[in-house]
């Protein structure tokens, strides 16, 4: 009976160990989380909508990104199938996401694979990669749990602060530019993952992409920069190992 249950604790342990390590690692990008997230609860009431309905979008959508795209199509009356396929075309980086994350999953039942993406965010991705992307055992329940202690922070910061700025799209005057806040927070993120050269040379590349781009329409500019990004930083990886 002690040897039963010591090994079910040892599990339990590392489970605990691994969760609390994506806690910490997602810990410094909740600052741009809860910013973002206000920022995208104040546009939903300014754009028009009602509180009950911005308050269903962003417990149904959960993609700040894919809402501030459709807010000045649903503002103008465009018809749905263009809101949908706005929304889309913004997120279609979740699919590279899900391609280079499914070798970690594929174990799982369909609907814990389909709760682990509807809950994925760029930082997870961002976070996850670098520490697991060379494994040589994929799918451990150690990388599970590091994943999910940095996806369920993210919801919870997320829902909160969207709902409070739902509750303030009222009261904040339009004149604030609380968007300048929000890329503030964002860079403070993203300026220390320049840690190596390839993820300079992935962020210089995605940078240019996304000034060339920016001119598309359906913010197509968005996707184009994240394949640029993702391609330039395995191209800059490989070769980096080449030279070492």
């Amino acid at each position: 009976m002690t040897l039963q249950a010591e090994p079910k604790a040892n599990v339990n342990s590392a489970r605990r160990a691994a969760m609390l390590e994506g806690l910490t690692a997602v810990r410094p990008a909740l600052i741009a989380t809860f910013t973002w997230g206000l920022v995208s609860g104040v546009a939903m009431v300014k754009s028009g909508l009602t509180e009950s309905a911005a308050a269903m979008m962003t417990l149904l959508v959960y993609a700040g990104s894919a809402q501030l795209t459709s807010l000045p199509l649903i503002a103008t009356g465009a018809p749905l199938w263009l809101i949908f396929a706005a929304g889309c075309i913004v997120n279609l980086r979740f699919v590279i996401f899900s391609a280079a994350l499914a070798p970690y999953f594929q174990g799982l039942k369909w609907y814990k694979r389909l709760a682990y993406g509807f809950f994925t965010t760029d930082m997870s991705f961002v976070l996850f990669m670098p520490r697991f992307g060379d494994a040589k055992t994929r799918g451990t329940p150690e990388q599970r749990w590091f994943f999910l202690g940095t996806i369920a922070p993210g919801w919870i910061v997320w829902q909160a602060s969207s709902m409070l700025g739902i509750v303030l799209g009222s009261i904040v005057p339009t004149s604030w530019s609380l968007e300048f806040a929000a890329v503030l927070a964002l860079m403070a993120i993203t300026i220390p993952l320049a840690n190596s050269r390839p993820m300079l040379v992935s962020m210089m590349f995605t940078g240019v992409a996304a000034w060339l781009s920016q001119g598309l329409p359906l913010r197509l500019g968005l996707l184009v920069s994240v394949i640029v990004g993702i391609v330039s930083g395995i191209w800059a990886e490989r070769r980096y190992r080449k030279r070492r």
